[in-house]
């Protein structure tokens, strides 16, 4: 069975972004440093939005992942940007009730329940699933995420958007794997206990 893992950057005090959200990629808190892309790319290169991969050469399949689902805030980074599609290369989701019924966009729009969803990616055959944000679908998902890959800056912003964004809820991982990159940003990988 596939996998739903939560892959993000995320700050020391748990933040994916700055309060008013945005594109925090780049920013002082989440920068994206040589050694991070270098990851990436060896690593994790089907994460690596489209126009990236197309201006390093990347063409080969991914290594983890074949489907990309993300919120309608995380979307919308992409549009802003004038992306309809920032993942060509996946298959991919957006779970929004605003863009139903919208037929002109390049993605799959999940208007439903977006854990009756993820369940049935999960049943499929493939590549595990990513989930590439934001914090409330990541809440709304918790009951399905099976892996965390965290990179961990070395930063602190006291406010903004929350890894996991709802009411309480507790769910256990452990730790299986953890790079620490010459920039000080820790790749930590956790798997949820049963």
């Amino acid at each position: 069975m596939r996998r739903l893992v939560y892959m993000v950057a995320v700050t020391l005090d748990g933040f994916i972004a700055a309060p008013e959200g945005g594109d925090p990629s780049g920013s002082e808190f989440l920068p994206v440093t040589p050694d991070l892309v270098e990851h990436l790319v060896t690593t994790w290169p089907e994460t690596l939005p489209g126009p990236a991969r197309e201006a390093m050469g990347i063409t080969g399949p991914g290594a983890h992942f074949d489907t990309v689902v993300e919120g309608r805030a995380s979307y919308d980074v992409g549009l802003a940007a004038g992306i309809t599609d920032a993942y060509p290369h996946l298959r991919h989701l957006v779970v929004s009730r605003s863009l139903a019924g919208r037929t002109d966009l390049p993605v799959e729009v999940v208007a439903g329940d977006p854990l009756d969803r993820v369940r049935e990616l999960k049943a499929e055959d493939g590549l595990d699933v990513w989930l590439v944000g934001g914090g409330t679908l990541a809440h709304a998902l918790l009951p399905e995420i099976d892996r965390l890959v965290l990179k961990v800056n070395p930063s602190v912003i006291g406010d903004g958007r929350r890894l996991f964004a709802g009411p309480f809820a507790h769910a256990r991982f452990e730790p299986v794997d953890q790079v620490d990159l010459p920039g000080g940003v820790r790749v930590v990988t956790l798997d949820r206990v049963r």
